[in-house]
């Protein structure tokens, strides 16, 4: 059984590069794409105790169910956005995810958390892309360890907050679990992939 993984998912941003509009709201093949990052959350947990807490960074909403904060002031960047969700944070890992990743999936939580248990006084683990980048936004971190962090920081990129904690880089055999939709672009790809053709 796994055990549980809250999660904080980031869902604030002004989305600029699509237009200004509610990008988690926007839907693919029937959720929306905030919906489908809490999916892969639940599932990740399901049979666990208590299910986990998912602690949404952004404007509340109906659907999906749960906890929602905001950043002060809102739009004001992941940084804060982190400082707002992290205080309601209950397990010793938890995830750090945006809100517009429409192909992540519970193996992928999985993976990350069973890297981050390797070293037992690592930071945690995040996925690297096919460039070999980290994806801070895709990410399962020890929460004290964080938290000590963000104590002491006063930065503002992601960058300089988890660059120094070093934690273990996943390599994705693909980048799919790591393609977010800034772009219209991006979106209509989502779609392409995971949509059933019509007609």
């Amino acid at each position: 059984m796994n055990e549980t993984l809250d999660a904080v998912v980031l869902a604030g941003g002004a989305a600029r590069r699509m237009g200004g509009a509610d990008k988690p709201g926007l839907s693919v093949a029937g959720r929306t794409l905030l919906e489908r990052v809490t999916d892969a959350v639940r599932a990740h947990n399901a049979g666990t105790r208590d299910g986990g807490r998912v602690i949404v960074v952004g404007p509340p909403r109906e659907s999906p169910r749960a906890l929602y904060v905001r950043e002060d002031p809102p739009g004001s960047g992941p940084v804060p956005a982190l400082r707002a969700g992290l205080p309601h944070v209950r397990t010793p890992r938890f995830a750090l995810l945006a809100a517009d990743l429409p192909h992540l999936e519970p193996g992928h939580l999985a993976a990350l958390r069973a890297a981050a248990d390797q070293d037992a006084d690592g930071a945690g683990a995040v996925f690297a892309d096919s460039a070999g980048r980290e994806q801070w936004l895709t990410g399962v971190w020890r929460t004290g360890t964080v938290r000590a962090a963000l104590a002491d920081y006063r930065g503002r990129s992601l960058y300089g907050l988890f660059g120094p904690l070093a934690p273990r880089a996943v390599a994705l055999a693909d980048d799919l679990a790591v393609a977010d939709c800034d772009t219209p672009d991006d979106l209509d790809r989502a779609r392409r992939i995971l949509e059933p053709p019509t007609g």
